[in-house]
């Protein structure tokens, strides 16, 4: 699953965390209002049963205390007692336009519903007399509400099928606008994760995000543009020096050889020589990395006897004129064993070769540098180390981490361009393989490489 599926899969989760929680929250608050007004509904602020006790026979007359006044007084509201023939044998407040004595019938009506347009609560008293208490019109509703138990069913059954048809509902309109916005984002953002890495075909400039996709189009058409004129004036300069490079190589080589010159003149012919050719490196490196930044040299993949070419790598190193302050041991993890991988021989020579001259580089007081290849678990290694001038952690970790590559010296010494470190990388790269920076004991840097046996051709 990559990275766009992640991203829409995210926002399908969260979505439907929302629905979750908007539900939740929802029927919470539903439960909360019930609870409250049913709270508030019944006698919790005014209790007739209560009040119905503060109501007392005396010297053969109802009276009411204090508390059962002010009860009354703090509802605005009016009390009777009915015996259980209906007549009125105690009243306080009472409207005058109010009967004083009921029929069976107005009682079972008015318990129900309204006394004249009075809501009222009721309370059967222990000796069987009926204490009324209304309230002012407006202030309370009643409502009667009988139901048969099938028709009950079938309405409680249906309301859950509306309110399951309605979330599912919800659940598909996002779904499909979710879908919508997915076929809609997905080649954007896929754009642009190849627009990092340098690439980018063109994206469809119709439909509501065609503005996004157009400046995704232009930025790619300027980077391609921009990318071909460094690569073609790269190209250019590198040619361009070429000749003059081999003129004064050669030159250079005849007058180091000439017997006939003083030495310091030889001396300096040579210094010449050996600048020359460390020029005519930087440029083969710089027209290299070039083609493999922008694909313009494509990585033949054929068997290669990886120990035969590391020994190539060493030996040219060796022949090209070392300088005895620098030694170079050659060692195999399986002696004459033969370790084949598909790879790219000139790019994997020029790799180690790289490695070994960096270390040469970076250690101009001399040093000695080992390297040791093999094979481990379907893997070809390779170990190029040195006892050379030590490396700071955190130019290591940058190493690791694949920052640009300027120098592994100290910032205070001549800076080195780093090309050839960035070479090897994009060769390593190339094959599909790992690359690590680490100090070598006591001192120095050690580079391991681990490439596939059968890289994965792209």
């Amino acid at each position: 699953m990559n990275s766009v599926q992640r991203f829409f899969r995210r926002y399908i989760f969260s979505t439907v965390g929302i629905v979750i929680l908007f539900l939740t929250v929802n029927i919470a608050l539903c439960f909360a209002i019930l609870i409250t007004g049913s709270m508030s509904g019944t006698d919790a602020s005014f209790s007739v049963r209560d009040f119905s006790d503060h109501v007392v026979l005396r010297d053969e007359k109802w009276t009411a205390d204090n508390t059962a006044l002010s009860m009354l007084q703090e509802q605005s509201a009016w009390a009777m007692l009915l015996d259980e023939d209906g007549n009125v044998v105690w009243q306080q407040n009472l409207p005058e336009n109010l009967p004083r004595s009921y029929t069976s019938a107005e009682v079972a009506s008015f318990s129900r519903w309204y006394l004249e347009d009075y809501p009222v609560k009721i309370w059967t008293r222990a000796d069987g007399r009926l204490m009324v208490v209304g309230y002012q019109p407006g202030t309370l509703v009643k409502y009667y509400f009988s139901l048969e138990w099938p028709y009950m069913g079938v309405m409680l059954g249906g309301i859950a099928l509306v309110f399951s048809i309605n979330l599912l509902l919800i659940v598909f309109l996002i779904l499909r606008n979710t879908r919508k916005v997915e076929k809609a984002m997905t080649p954007i953002l896929q754009g642009i994760q190849d627009l990092s890495r340098g690439s980018l075909h063109r994206l469809d400039e119709h439909g509501e995000l065609g503005e996004i996709s157009a400046g995704l189009n232009r930025a790619a058409d300027y980077m391609r543009k921009k990318d071909d004129t460094r690569a073609e004036w790269i190209r250019g300069v590198s040619h361009d020096i070429r000749t003059p490079l081999s003129v004064v190589l050669g030159y250079a080589s005849e007058l180091e050889d000439d017997c006939g010159l003083p030495p310091d003149a030889r001396k300096q012919a040579g210094i010449i020589r050996r600048e020359s050719e460390k020029m005519k490196r930087l440029i083969d490196d710089l027209n290299l990395t070039t083609k493999l930044e922008y694909a313009l040299r494509p990585v033949r993949f054929k068997e290669v006897d990886w120990a035969e070419t590391s020994r190539q790598a060493v030996s040219e190193v060796l022949n090209s004129g070392l300088d005895r302050r620098y030694e170079i041991v050659f060692a195999e993890m399986q002696p004459g064993r033969s370790v084949h991988l598909l790879g790219d021989h000139e790019l994997l020579q020029r790799m180690l070769d790289n490695l070994i001259r960096n270390s040469i580089t970076h250690n101009p007081q001399g040093c000695r540098i080992a390297v040791s290849v093999g094979e481990k678990n379907g893997r070809c290694l390779c170990t190029v180390s040195d006892n050379g001038v030590e490396i700071a952690p955190e130019q290591l970790k940058a190493l690791n981490r694949g920052d640009n590559i300027a120098s592994t010296q100290d910032s205070d010494e001549k800076l080195e361009h780093g090309l050839g470190l960035k070479l090897v990388v994009q060769i390593v790269k190339a094959h599909h393989g790992t690359i690590s920076f680490s100090g070598s004991t006591p001192h120095g840097l050690e580079v391991r490489i681990s490439l596939p046996t059968q890289p994965l051709i792209s």
